[in-house]
């Protein structure tokens, strides 16, 4: 741990005056899950009106505490004070009229529901729901115009950009008067605009004396926006810190407890033949929806070609078709080749495990629908759809004790945590169940790795595995196919940059030589910089328009 850390470490590090009341005080929480240990003797004081930020690694034991706090866990010992007091939270209702509201990472909301519906569900004024909802309107008139919270209250949320969902959870939250905020990862889903939208709201619920506690790895928005820091490390708070007084080299050390490479090492690529022929790709949706408008391009043996854009460009339909998740019904014409041989866009052959036979590995943008089976223990997730693979196999039956210790090798060099084969996948965090999927696919070495939003809800000690892998692949003559909303990783990684725009490939630059400012034009579909991007709304905030014939949610100043 840095010198200067261990003087201002402990819960009382932050400047005070005497005889201040905190918002929230934590006094030795330790909470087990069995063997695990998720939290052990946490103090922690939360000053009023201030946004207090959480940083660790996954696992660290974060969302657990956060959760004692809402009264989703009782805790094994300790004690917990609001503005002063002690109380006992049992249940997430206690928590509620206590003043504490939570955001999670995977928002709780009903789908097919009304924004207004959500709004009020569980706080019902009585069983007539008519007068509910006409003050719920209101009152929600009020919040989004006080905060920037705009947000249509008769839209479904299964209308809503996934932002605008967000604001939805944060709503609910100050619908029930909370005056503590607790956000978990709140912008891991989140394009850069809607993250900086996010942030202007946070400020200005500060401003209006809310306490703001954010959950987050990435160290950025912790020194942009947070005024204090809290550092968790293997389940115990190791350091709390002015953020003024810190710097992302040492929270990074803090977290991982070693120095951390918070920049991408690779040397120059060294491109060989090209892997992936992309030409003329068009889809259109069971809707008649065109989401790919003639796509073409050529990934070459050791390079990494990254793909920009705002979330919902057609990104995500490239990606699933190249990895044989083609959307059912989807009408597909073009033509794509690996290694020279034609790919079976729609038929018989379009399938993921033909992909993987021709040497394709897939890391899809959801871990969770599309990449794990959570119900499954890890060891059989790391099989999964390579389970016929002759090491795996034992005759005709599947060798279990082989895919064990294949299992227990990639969780130890990925650093799973905890490292348990026989936990169901839905027990990992995030983070982890990341690196089982990349471990899974990775390690397979492919011919062409096609990896989607590969850091997401990653902590800062794991991204640095993760970009070392995807270097190393790269390095060892294969052809990588990155697609991200992290524009600092796209343009870190890439050898190349592809933009896309409305379906289509706006064009490429080169990430030694291109700027921010450049791809941000190009994602908003301006390829003269001359030109304003749409009627005075900067770049960054253009969100692309579903052409579909649901309901259009529109961001704030574009009508």
């Amino acid at each position: 741990m840095p010198e200067k850390a261990q003087k201002r470490g402990g819960p009382d590090a932050a400047p005070r005056s005497a005889g201040d009341v905190p918002a929230i005080e934590l006094r030795g929480i330790s909470k087990a899950f069995g063997p695990v240990q998720a939290n052990r003797d946490i103090d922690l004081r939360v000053e009023r009106g201030t946004i207090h930020g959480i940083i660790g690694e996954n696992g660290a034991g974060k969302s657990t505490l956060m959760s004692i706090l809402y009264g989703f866990y009782k805790p094994d010992s300790g004690e917990i004070w609001i503005g002063g007091k002690p109380v006992q939270i049992t249940d997430s209702m206690t928590a509620i009229r206590s003043g504490i509201g939570m955001v999670f990472q995977h928002f709780k909301l009903v789908r097919n529901f009304t924004v207004l519906e959500n709004i009020i569900l569980g706080a019902e004024d009585g069983p007539m729901l008519r007068p509910s909802l006409a003050r719920a309107r209101g009152r929600l008139r009020e919040l989004a115009q006080e905060y920037e919270l705009n947000v249509d209250p008769d839209a479904t949320i299964d209308e809503l950009s996934v932002g605008h969902q967000q604001r939805v959870e944060i709503l609910k939250a100050l619908y029930r008067q909370a005056d503590i905020l607790i956000l978990d990862e709140p912008t891991g889903v989140l394009t850069p605009a809607e993250a900086d939208h996010l942030f202007r709201i946070l400020n200005g619920l500060r401003d209006e004396g809310k306490t703001i506690i954010l959950i987050t790895h990435k160290l950025r928005e912790i020194m942009e926006i947070t005024d204090t820091v809290s550092v968790m490390r293997r389940g115990q708070m190791v350091a709390s810190v002015a953020t003024a007084d810190t710097s992302p080299e040492e929270l990074a050390e803090l977290m991982v407890g070693r120095k951390v490479l918070l920049q991408v090492d690779k040397t120059p690529a060294a491109p060989g033949p090209t892997v992936l022929s992309v030409r003329d790709l068009r889809m259109r949706d069971e809707d008649r929806v065109e989401r790919l408008r003639g796509i073409s391009f050529d990934i070459r043996a050791g390079e990494i070609v990254g793909i920009a854009g705002v979330s919902g460009n057609g990104q995500t339909q490239l990606l699933e078709l190249l990895g044989g998740f083609p959307e059912p019904g989807a009408k597909i014409t073009g033509e794509v080749r690996v290694n020279g041989q034609m790919l079976d866009l729609s038929g018989r052959h379009s399938d993921a495990a033909t992909r993987r036979a021709r040497g394709i590995g897939h890391v899809p943008e959801d871990r969770q629908d599309e990449g794990l089976i959570m119900d499954f223990t890890a060891w059989e997730n790391i099989a999964f759809g390579y389970h016929t693979a002759p090491e795996y196999r034992s005759g005709p039956f599947m060798d279990r004790a082989a895919i064990r210790a294949d299992a227990e090798g990639k969780i130890s060099r990925f650093d799973v945590r905890p490292p348990d084969p026989d936990l169901a996948a839905r027990n990992f965090s995030g983070g982890n169940q990341q690196k089982i999927v990349v471990a899974r696919e990775v390690e397979r070495n492919p011919d062409l790795l096609l990896i989607g939003q590969p850091t997401r809800g990653v902590d800062i000690g794991a991204i640095e595995f993760i970009h070392k892998r995807i270097v190393e692949l790269r390095d060892a003559g294969k052809a990588v196919l990155l697609v991200s909303v992290e524009l600092d990783e796209i343009m870190a990684l890439s050898d190349r940059i592809l933009v896309m725009f409305d379906g289509m490939i706006m064009g490429e630059r080169d990430p030694a030589t291109v700027t921010a400012g450049e791809l941000g034009l190009l994602m908003a579909g301006v390829t003269d910089p001359t030109q304003p991007a749409e009627a005075g709304i900067p770049p960054a905030q253009i969100q692309p328009a579903d052409r579909s014939e649901d309901r259009l949610v529109k961001p704030e100043g574009m009508g």
